[in-house]
């Protein structure tokens, strides 16, 4: 018996962070296939066995974290970032103290407790610490979702908790969710005062290691995609962007200097952080 035969679909990894996460792809995959471009997508239940299965060839593109791209640069130079939302670009971490704090700068910390995100959380952690150069500081950290690269915030909010709870002297947070987190009432209105900023940083991107010949359509379809239109909308307000961009690396320079800064990953891309059990 004879049949059409079919071209493997390019496929994709996530981390499925969220319940959500399913939605979204099973909707891109809905998507794709009616713009004639077949794609399917496994989850993940963390960032270095995606990375890993990326690098080995077992999926085609992988929807990285910024700590996930640049492990998967030290273990294949020659990686690309495809594409990345308008909201992945250009974002800071902030140290955040009470409003009543005595210090003034971040050396004024000195010897005092600083909450962060989980131990691989690029914006709640390796960012914001890495600003504290020589200062030495006590770090107490909240190991929420470790694996998930600080995609759930629970680790933020929960410093953010201790800081209002007076359990620690500042809390590391991304500045969106201290944002937030005064809105929500989780920190109290006029509450706290930013110490210190990163400068901007990239965070997501859509990562591949090796060519394939539906990528060029693939990001053709993604940077093509309108808010506007219906059928797109959904998906990309679950995704939380307006716009896909091109992939771009420049963003990532900072995280790479925090990375060697805390032993994370080695210049080879081996894991060398301690106590590190995704």
């Amino acid at each position: 018996m004879s049949g059409t035969h079919r071209s493997p679909p390019l496929l994709l990894g996530a981390v499925a962070y969220d319940p959500k996460v399913v939605t979204i792809w099973d909707g891109f995959r809905r998507w794709f296939a009616d713009h004639g471009l077949p794609f399917d997508f496994v989850l993940y239940s963390n960032y270095e066995r995606q990375t890993e299965d990326l690098v080995e060839g077992r999926i085609d593109v992988a929807w990285h974290s910024p700590l996930a791209w640049v492990r998967t640069r030290r273990l294949v130079p020659g990686a690309r970032a495809l594409a990345m939302r308008d909201t992945d670009r250009d974002l800071t971490s902030v140290v955040v103290v009470r409003a009543d704090s005595p210090a003034s700068a971040l050396g004024d910390l000195a010897g005092a407790t600083v909450g962060t995100g989980a131990v691989d959380s690029p914006q709640g952690t390796l960012l914001p610490l890495a600003l504290f150069g020589q200062t030495e500081v006590r770090v107490r950290r909240f190991e929420v979702g470790v694996g998930l690269h600080g995609d759930h915030i629970g680790g933020e909010r929960d410093a953010a908790r201790a800081l209002a709870g007076g359990e620690v002297d500042a809390a590391c947070m991304l500045d969106g969710n201290h944002l937030r987190f005064t809105t929500e009432g989780t920190l109290p209105a006029a509450g706290t005062r930013v110490l210190a900023q990163t400068r901007p940083f990239d965070h997501c991107n859509l990562s591949v290691v090796a060519d394939h010949p539906l990528l060029d359509r693939f990001v053709e379809l993604l940077v093509g995609m309108d808010y506007a239109d219906p059928a797109a909308r959904p998906l990309m307000d679950l995704e939380g962007l307006t716009r896909w961009l091109p992939g771009r690396t420049s963003g990532y320079d900072q995280l790479e200097a925090a990375v060697d800064l805390a032993r994370f990953y080695d210049a080879k891309g081996a894991i060398t952080a301690d106590g590190y059990e995704p």
